[in-house]
């Protein structure tokens, strides 16, 4: 039996979707995960199940002393587990992608100088160092600009500014999204670039021995122009021309070989304007949340089976059915307490929606980008166009109703009484 180190994320929305997969192929999962250090022993775990996953080499040391048994493969199940897993399965000496690629991409400060090296269309950017005044960046800055984190996903640490007085009150903000999220975030700095204007668009892709296989080209229909890039419909087959459709697959192949990717899932971000093909983003890591169930009817499999199945060797035997198919990730309308919702029957009605899975727990705090680093849950819809899934999903949306109250309940002071 074919056994698979998986890194899951406490936070993770795709643990289960992984186990399900592994337990169809009968492939033996070791877990590990990232829970709290000074928790999990309490509760009787084995320390791989306490993992520091931002600090990947002394996670590996954990890991190489405490695993048994040979291992065919290193898996993480999203963004915070990929530095690890990529270097786990170097030193243990099994397939993969290289770590010093894999921590290349997933920076965004070296990721954009990669860019800019090999002449991609890329924004112009400036690394802001931990403690620096940005006023004093702003006679060399062109506006609107976005100010990013480094290392967060998600639209995470994302905001735009459009002046001198925006773009203090973005790198404040941004810095103590970095902080709290970050052990890192000292040293990193924070990167500004130009805001670049066009259509937003998705390519999920698997890289095998370095050759790009495209799974999907998503639109992104809503306009993410900010001040806060919070995603929410994902639509397949793109609308876009075949031949810019091309255009996008070699150029994310391009950048893949450029970095040193070679092998598992991509998600690729970029924008399209009449400049041409602007890369945003190239991740070692399939699309987050459970967007990925959209793919299921087109693949024939889940991804996380494909993903799987590539990783052990296994035959992978894509479908490519007709039709489109779309996902929408709920957007969280305000921060506050989640205490339940209503109109799910009534979503899931609509004609053409296939799912509706509602992912925010009773009790759970919750914000929207720049601050949440979650959903409310995701709507999927199939359909015999892209037009028809957009419109079941955004109909389905209108359905439902959240309640989402202050953290803080405001309570009137007592009425004092004259004497």
């Amino acid at each position: 039996m074919k056994r698979v180190l998986l890194l899951q994320s406490t936070t993770g929305y795709r643990n289960n979707d992984f186990l399900a997969a592994a337990n169809k192929l009968g492939i033996e999962i070791v877990p590990a995960a990232n829970y709290c250090h000074q928790l999990a022993p309490s509760w009787g775990m084995r320390p791989i199940m306490a993992l520091h996953f931002d600090q990947p080499e002394r996670a590996a040391d954990s890991v190489l002393r405490e695993i048994n048994g040979k291992l065919d493969a290193v898996l993480a199940v999203d963004d915070t587990g990929v530095e690890l897993a990529a270097q786990l399965a170097e030193r243990l000496g099994l397939p993969g992608n290289p770590a010093h690629a894999v921590r290349r991409v997933h920076d965004k400060l070296a990721f954009r100088r990669l860019l800019q090296e090999r002449e991609f269309l890329c924004p112009r950017f400036h690394h802001l160092q931990a403690g620096e005044d940005p006023r004093n960046r702003v006679p060399e800055l062109k506006f609107p600009v976005v100010v990013k984190a480094r290392r967060l996903s998600g639209s995470r640490g994302v905001i735009r500014a459009d002046d001198a007085e925006a773009l203090v009150r973005a790198v404040n903000r941004v810095r103590a999204i970095q902080s709290r999220a970050d052990r890192d975030a000292h040293a990193l700095g924070l990167i500004i670039e130009d805001f670049i204007p066009g259509r937003e668009f998705a390519l999920e892709g698997m890289l095998e021995q370095g050759t790009l296989n495209t799974l999907a080209l998503f639109d992104k229909p809503d306009p993410l122009n900010g001040p806060y890039f919070e995603e929410t419909l994902y639509v397949t087959p793109s609308r876009l021309p075949g031949a810019l459709q091309d255009r996008v697959h070699q150029m994310v192949a391009r950048v893949c070989r450029i970095a040193g990717l070679v092998a598992g899932p991509v998600h690729a971000e970029m924008r399209i304007n009449d400049q041409g093909i602007w890369i945003l983003e190239v991740a070692a890591r399939s699309i987050g949340g459970l967007c990925g169930r959209v793919l299921t009817h087109s693949l024939g499999i889940s991804l996380e089976e494909l993903i799987l199945r590539q990783a052990v060797a296994k035959p992978l035997g894509i479908a490519n059915a007709d039709g489109a198919a779309g996902v929408m990730m709920i957007p969280v309308p305000k921060r506050g307490i989640y205490h339940g919702h209503e109109g799910q029957a009534a979503a899931q009605s609509v004609p053409a929606v296939t799912g509706v899975s509602i992912t925010a727990e009773p009790g759970q705090i919750i914000a929207p980008p720049p601050d949440g680093a979650s959903y409310l849950g995701f709507i999927f819809a199939r359909a015999a166009s892209p037009a028809e899934a957009e419109t079941a999903l955004r109909t389905a949306h209108r359905r439902l109703r959240f309640d989402i109250r202050s953290e803080f309940p405001v309570v009137e002071a007592p009425a004092i009484e004259k004497p």
